[in-house]
C-alpha cells in the first residue's frame, strides 16, 4: 500500500509520517511490511498512490499555493474523483472547501461547498483553539472516528479557523469551544478529514490512523 504524504511545504511531515508508521507497526509485522509512506510534492507520485494524506500547518493561502504551484491539486482531484481514499489533517480539511476568510481570493480545492471561518475570541475563551477537546459524533459518524474511540474521545487541536459546510450532513464530529461549535471531522464517500491532529492525539490518534489504513 503506497501512501502519498503530500508536501505542501507548510506541514510537519515527519511527525505525521512517524505516526503512520507507528500505526502500521502496531497492526503487526505483515501490515507494516505492506505500508509505504512516501513524502512527495510530485504529481506523478500522487497519481500512483493507493491513498493520500494531506496534512498542513500555517495559513490557508500558503497551503493552497503550495498545492497549485506544483500541480498537486490537479493530481489530488483526479485521484479523489477516481475513488482513492483521502485523509486530510487540519489545513488538509480546510483545503477541501471553496474558500477561507483567512485568505480572500484564494480558491480551495472545492470538493465541498462552503468556506472556512475564523473563530472569534470572546471573554475567557482563547483563540487559537489549542489543546485537548472531546469529540461529539454526529450524522452517524465514520468508521475511522470509531477506531479512534468514537463519541467522547479526547483529541488535540491547534487552529484559528474551521470549516463551515453548506451541507451539514458531511459533518461527522464536532467539539465545543466556549460558544463555538467547531467542525472537528467531515466525510463523504472516499474523503475523510479531521480538524484535529491525529499525530498529536496520542493513542486515539494512532487508533484513528489504523482505521484509515484499514479502509
Amino acid at each position: 500500500m503506497k501512501i502519498a504524504l503530500i508536501d505542501t511545504l507548510h506541514a510537519n511531515l515527519r511527525s505525521v509520517q512517524r505516526a503512520l508508521h507507528e500505526a502500521a507497526n502496531q497492526l503487526g509485522a505483515q501490515a507494516a511490511a505492506r505500508v509505504e509512506v512516501l513524502r512527495t510534492h510530485d504529481p506523478e507520485s500522487i497519481k500512483s498512490a493507493d491513498k493520500i494524506v494531506v496534512p498542513g500547518q500555517g495559513g490557508f493561502g500558503d497551503c493552497l499555493h503550495g498545492l497549485r504551484n506544483r500541480g498537486m491539486h490537479e493530481a489530488i482531484l483526479e485521484k479523489v474523483s477516481s475513488g482513492t481514499i483521502y485523509l486530510g489533517i487540519c489545513l488538509g480539511l480546510q483545503a477541501l472547501f471553496e474558500s477561507s476568510s483567512e485568505s480572500p481570493g484564494v480558491p480551495g480545492l472545492g470538493l465541498f461547498r462552503g468556506s472556512c471561518e475564523k473563530l472569534e475570541p470572546v471573554p475567557g475563551i482563547k483563540v487559537p483553539h489549542m489543546g485537548w477537546n472531546q469529540l461529539s459524533i454526529t450524522n452517524g459518524g465514520h468508521s475511522v472516528l470509531e477506531s479512534a474511540g468514537g463519541d467522547g474521545t479526547w483529541v488535540y487541536f491547534v487552529h484559528s479557523f474551521h470549516g463551515v459546510p453548506e451541507d451539514q450532513n458531511i459533518v461527522k464530529a464536532t467539539v465545543d469551544h466556549g460558544p463555538h461549535r467547531i467542525t472537528a471531522a467531515i466525510a463523504r464517500d472516499n474523503v475523510i478529514a479531521t480538524q484535529f491532529h491525529p499525530e498529536k492525539s496520542q493513542r486515539a490518534g494512532i487508533r484513528l490512523l489504523q482505521g484509515f489504513l484499514a479502509l
